[in-house]
């Protein structure tokens, strides 16, 4: 990390950090035989077009990949997250966790700093 600039948080991947992206991307990684567009949708309470957007955005980098299968009935879009998406999704998550750890470690010195000199 940047001294000049400690909370930068470098390691903090763009793609991952919006809401949507990173309800998708959790969903995936705990779903990793992949799932339905409708349940993805469902399980992160997004519009079809926000789904669609997202999708999109991640798939472009090569987090998801997307398949349209035929089984009985209608047609089905089955999501899953690439290998290298789920890599790059879990090394974003504990980047996020030692920014968390760090802002709770940051806050309880300067909470204590503060009650010394009360």
């Amino acid at each position: 990390m940047n001294s000049d600039a400690p909370f930068a948080f470098p390691g903090l991947e763009r793609i991952f950090h919006e809401r949507g992206r990173l309800a998708l991307c959790a969903c995936l990684i705990t779903n990793a035989e992949g799932m339905r567009f409708t349940d993805l949708q469902e399980a992160c309470g997004l519009t079809d077009g926000n789904l669609n957007r997202h999708l999109h955005a991640l798939a472009e980098v090569g987090v998801v990949t997307s398949e349209r299968v035929r089984g009985h009935g209608r047609p089905s879009t089955i999501v899953r997250i690439t290998a290298e998406g789920r890599t790059r999704f879990l090394t974003y998550v504990d980047e996020l966790e030692a920014v968390v750890r760090g802002v709770h470690a940051q806050a309880a010195s300067s909470s204590s700093r503060l009650a010394v000199q009360s």
